[in-house]
């Protein structure tokens, strides 16, 4: 499916696994229930793992992730721009907060 341009499309249930998705573009559809679980680069073990590669960043743009959990990530050099952040906690902590020590 490389460079598939697919539009208009209900795949509800869908179940991606083992797949390389780089330069994968979603735009305007709806992911509620979405589990993204297990991204990245393969795991040492897995037939396609090279300790060299390294992953590529990966941009949400305009998204609305309301009420979703972010779980046992690697956040380094995150960089979050012209977000709400109302209610946002990072380990139980209020990030309004954080900033207001700032």
């Amino acid at each position: 499916m490389n460079n598939a341009s697919i539009e208009d499309v209900s795949a509800t249930g869908v179940k991606i696994m083992d797949a390389n998705l780089s330069d994968l573009e979603i735009e305007g559809a709806q992911l509620g229930g979405a589990y993204i679980h297990n991204i990245g680069m393969p795991p040492e073990g897995h037939p396609a793992y090279d300790p060299a590669a390294k992953q590529r960043p990966l941009k949400f743009e305009n998204c609305d992730l309301n009420g979703s959990n972010i779980i046992n990530c690697d956040l380094s050099n995150v960089n979050i721009t012209e977000c709400n952040l109302t209610g946002m906690k990072i380990n139980g902590i209020l990030v309004e907060d954080l900033l207001k020590k700032i």
